[in-house]
């Protein structure tokens, strides 16, 4: 049995949106062990998401590429290199990660890697910029090990870069700068006995200063819920008062103390932490998360992963279903990291599974389902001429070749029918009411306005059935003897 190759996966991003995976592969297939470039796509648009993955055989071949090729421009735009992180907890845990705000304009990501390469070795280097790419003034450079960070912290924080004195601080995750005022009197007591009376709650916690108020809340019976509320009269007091406890014994109980918040504090506090998770699990699996449909009705979760097991580890498989339990023909599986994501796209799409072709993609969240259906749309729109011809001509058939005068060709005015009137036609349709009241022949044809010759708006064409056009036009014609 062959030995498998061990690759070395680099991440490359900020790529301008006209990069084709053929020009990745153009510009690093020179490079010695350089194994293969892949470009990651939107899904239904299939326009570039902006970056994409190198693998190479060696380890030191990708450091040097790193070392080397980082910030070269592809299509007038630098590249930014690094080592692709298979765990992306470790690559969201921030360690090691820095942050660094008030930067000039003039620094890019190739000057801030400049300015702090001499702390450690750099796995990433950024600074964030606007749709027009201009810099916002901040960015993040993420060490190999959280000893070269706090370095680079303690040595540059304050220094004078390019005219502007920069702030570099640890990387501090969204949910964790959720901060309430500093100053508070109010504390919130919970998880102590239901016999604890306010009296005896009051003696506990009136060591650390004066006590404006003290109650514990009770129910319609007068029964402890088991939580209440001290306020004390100055704000330090009751710091104090919660770091000391908070987690302290109290009977075979142990006690929780917090800032007292109001409802609509706690209200925003629980949504921002919820909606972090949400966008962390997202980002946990970005690109490792494929969607398949057109899946087979007797198919369910296990097989699902069995089959696209083959692809690489997978974290999940789950077939959605409706509330009776019937498959909706499509689901999810999750894999360990976005390679082995392309791999099963690449060997499973179209491939027959249970007598069906599956279709499998990337999965995109309702955001980047939203935001291409705007682009989508935005382009169709585009695609629609300004202005369309005054008298409603419309094409020659294409299937009459005969009569085809070329795409480009347009009528000056009314055109008179390629085929003769029937003139003992009644000289107007009953239109309303019918879907199609102007039936297009393979001639082409006009749609009939207010001022056109009425011999054009009775036009038949010799393919139609008479009675048929006769009805519709409402006249009597008399079949045997050609008169009204």
């Amino acid at each position: 049995m062959a030995e498998t190759l061990q690759l070395h996966s680099l991440y490359v991003g900020d790529l301008h949106p006209g990069v084709t995976e053929g020009q990745l592969i153009d510009t690093f297939s020179g490079i010695k062990d350089f194994v293969s470039a892949s470009l990651c796509k939107d899904t239904l648009s299939g326009f570039s998401r902006g970056y994409g993955y190198l693998n190479f055989s060696t380890f030191e071949q990708a450091m040097e590429t790193i070392e080397t090729m980082n910030h070269t421009l592809i299509n007038g735009k630098p590249i930014r290199l690094m080592w692709s992180q298979c765990d992306s907890e470790a690559r969201r845990s921030g360690i090691g990660n820095v942050f660094v705000k008030n930067l000039a304009s003039s620094v890019d990501n190739m000057k801030l890697h400049g300015i702090f390469t001499e702390f450690g070795t750099i796995l990433s280097c950024k600074v964030q910029t606007s749709q027009d790419g201009e810099s916002k003034g901040y960015g993040f450079v993420q060490f190999e090990s959280a000893e070269s960070a706090q370095s680079a912290i303690q040595e540059l924080n304050g220094q004078v870069i390019e005219g502007k004195e920069i702030y570099v601080g640890p990387f501090i995750k969204k949910s964790d700068r959720i901060h309430s005022s500093t100053e508070y009197n109010n504390l919130y007591v919970k998880n102590f006995d239901q016999n604890l009376t306010e009296e005896t709650l009051g003696e506990k916690f009136s060591v650390f200063g004066t006590i404006t108020s003290l109650v514990i809340s009770k129910d319609s019976n007068g029964v402890s819920k088991g939580f209440g509320f001290v306020s004390f009269e100055n704000s330090d007091d009751a710091k104090r008062a919660k770091e000391a406890m908070d987690g302290a014994q109290l009977g075979a109980n142990v006690l929780y103390v917090a800032k007292a918040q109001k409802k609509r504090e706690r209200k925003q506090m629980l949504e921002l932490q919820y909606e972090e998770r949400r966008k962390e699990k997202i980002q946990k699996y970005k690109d490792a998360n494929v969607f398949i449909k057109n899946i087979n009705d007797d198919v369910d979760d296990s097989q699902l992963k069995a089959y696209f097991g083959e692809c690489g580890l997978i974290v999940s498989a789950k077939i959605m279903r409706t509330e009776k339990g019937i498959s909706r023909g499509f689901g999810f599986v999750c894999f360990s990291t976005p390679h082995e994501a392309q791999r099963a796209i690449r060997s499973l799409n179209g491939v027959f599974f249970h007598g069906k072709p599956l279709y499998v993609a990337l999965a995109q969240t309702k955001e980047e389902r939203r935001k291409l259906f705007q682009r989508l749309q935005r382009a169709t729109i585009a695609a629609i001429p300004a202005k369309y011809p005054t008298h409603g001509y419309i094409g020659q058939h294409p299937m009459n070749p005969f009569f085809n005068l070329g795409t480009n060709w347009r009528p000056c005015g009314p055109q008179t029918p390629m085929f003769p009137t029937i003139p003992n036609f009644r000289g107007e349709y009953e239109w309303r009411n019918h879907g199609q009241a102007h039936p297009i022949g393979y001639g082409g044809g006009v749609m009939p306005t207010l001022h056109m010759p009425r011999n054009l708006q009775a036009a038949a064409y010799p393919f139609m059935n008479p009675g048929y056009h006769h009805q519709r036009l409402g006249g009597h014609f008399n079949m045997a003897n050609g008169h009204q």
